[in-house]
């Protein structure tokens, strides 16, 4: 079964959510991300026990910096599925794409181009 993901789409595989920082959302942005989508498993059934919980936090907190900073917290969004959710996670992946679009470019991704053309 192919899955139908936006071709703008990059999946960065870790061993469990809980080991995602803030620094690692916020870096994104700095590299030109427009939104980031975090995936972890289904709250209870991490194998590391908290580790979902964790990110979930984190990727709060970063929503809460990126809100502050004028960016927007909703262009970071977690979501837990389960490993058989395959569907499901192409789904999520459409529909964080299309909030991105309706949002438009990131601020920090539009700074950072004017900045490397005026160089």
């Amino acid at each position: 079964m192919r899955l139908k993901c936006p071709a703008n789409f990059r999946i960065i595989r870790l061993p469990c959510t809980g080991k995602l920082d803030i620094i690692h959302i916020l870096r994104a942005f700095e590299k030109g991300a427009d939104g980031v989508y975090v995936v972890g498993c289904m709250e209870g059934d991490c194998h590391f026990n908290t580790g979902n919980f964790r990110a979930r936090k984190r990727v709060e907190q970063a929503a809460k910096i990126l809100d502050q900073i004028g960016v927007g917290g909703e262009r970071v969004k977690m979501y837990n599925l389960s490993s058989g959710e395959g569907p499901l996670f192409a789904e999520y992946s459409i529909e964080m794409d299309k909030i991105i679009r309706e949002l438009g470019p990131s601020p920090i991704g539009t700074a950072l181009k004017k900045k490397a053309n005026a160089a």
